[in-house]
């Protein structure tokens, strides 16, 4: 996993890699503290070829906005630098992992 705090920086790993998974969040926010262990162990685990990123919003406001992520947490996959998932608040971990596998076994 890797933070970045610079709009071009984003675009250019989105652009660059197949799978991106945008993980949106802010310290002050339990649930996406909560949720992020579980999210990256997911990836980690079941779909290892998905690249992990961390903006947090308070940091990064710029890369929130471009991305219209404005509610913690947010969730985005991104493959060959288009958005296909977006979740956001009460993400269900389950329903993201369904909705990630259908892509993934698609892709690899």
């Amino acid at each position: 996993m890797q933070k970045y705090n610079s709009i071009e920086e984003i675009e250019k790993f989105i652009l660059n890699t197949n799978f991106v998974l945008l993980y949106f969040n802010t310290i002050s926010c339990s649930v996406g503290e909560a949720l992020e262990p579980k999210v990256k162990k997911l990836i980690k685990d079941k779909f290892p070829k998905i690249e992990y990123y961390n903006v947090d919003i308070n940091l990064s406001p710029e890369i929130s906005a471009k991305y219209n992520a404005f509610v913690e947490p947010t969730i985005l996959v991104f493959i060959e630098g288009k958005e296909y998932i977006r979740k956001s608040r009460n993400i269900g971990l389950f329903e993201l992992e369904e909705a990630i596998k259908r892509l993934y076994e698609l892709i690899f």
